[in-house]
């Protein structure tokens, strides 16, 4: 069995392949070509968590374990398989690994529901996801603009130099005026009011997987005219700024990423709402894989 560091990773897994590959996974989650198992957690005494997470896509099936400790960080591993065999092909260190998919996804879904000519992005949020959501919302529209805002100020403004953005005072400042906005924080309430999102713009919602945690106002959820999961089966367990807002999941603006297929006519608000799927990881490996071994 083959072993991929996290910088070969890094090195061999660039934002506009991975986008690629978010789009044939989602075809093929369309298509039931393609199996997600949603994620399983177990809690510790400790405050450890234990996750797990699977999928299987064309000759690949894997999962994903990372143990999270609130005081001591997380730790990533991602193993493929044959799916006809069942032999073990490779191991990964998946942190890169899952935040450039769940990027990607991000960067696939803003194909799709943005404004072709969008030309405004805020993020709210500064730590690695942001990073990796900023890199697939540049490889998919040409942004002018660029706007962050997050909590802690010198992460704002260390963000923004490294990355080429503008840092604003206030998340409201950030996010008025935007085309596209993105959430990429840790927060337990809401972080976006629906007053500063404008007609037209798409909103992508990555940063909680929790059910307790939401980064929305239940406002701007009731408001959207299209509302895409990654997984409707997987947002049901996890999807806090759905749950919270105490949606019905019968509401035909929900729905699954993999059933649509084009922006909404007129000018709509659509909201991309990802917690991260097993499969998603499999198609990213499973192209490391052909292209390392």
């Amino acid at each position: 069995m083959l072993f991929f560091s996290e910088e070969q990773v890094r090195e061999n897994l660039p934002m506009s392949e991975a986008i690629r590959l978010m789009r044939e996974t989602f075809h093929a989650l369309r298509d039931k070509t393609a199996i997600n198992q949603p994620r399983r957690r177990m809690h510790l005494p400790t405050g450890t968590v234990l996750h797990s997470m699977a999928g299987s896509f064309g000759k690949y099936l894997g999962t994903k374990i990372y143990a999270a400790n609130p005081r001591h960080g997380a730790y990533f591993f991602f193993l493929l398989f044959d799916a006809e065999t069942a032999r073990p092909l490779a191991q990964f260190d998946a942190n890169h690994l899952g935040q450039i998919r769940t990027g990607a996804a991000s960067g696939y879904a803003t194909d799709l529901l943005a404004s072709k000519d969008a030309s405004t992005l805020a993020i709210i949020g500064s730590g690695f996801q942001a990073k990796t959501q900023l890199d697939a919302m540049r490889a998919v529209r040409q942004f002018k603009d660029v706007r962050v805002w997050s909590r802690n100020e010198a992460n704002r403004y260390s963000f923004a130099v490294e990355t080429q953005t503008r840092a604003t005072a206030t998340a409201q400042e950030a996010v008025e005026g935007a085309d596209v906005v993105v959430t990429a924080t840790w927060a337990k309430d809401p972080v976006l009011e629906n007053s500063w999102v404008g007609a037209g713009t798409h909103v992508n919602a990555m940063g909680s997987n929790q059910a307790a945690r939401r980064e929305i106002h239940a406002d701007l959820i009731y408001r959207a005219d299209l509302i895409a999961v990654d997984s409707k089966e997987v947002g049901k367990i996890e999807s806090g700024d759905l749950l919270l807002a105490s949606v019905d999941w019968n509401d035909p603006r929900i729905v699954d990423l993999a059933d649509v297929d084009r922006r909404p006519a007129g000018n709509p608000v659509t909201i991309f709402k990802s917690n991260g799927l097993g499969v998603e990881d499999v198609a990213v490996a499973a192209y490391l894989y052909e292209k390392l071994a």
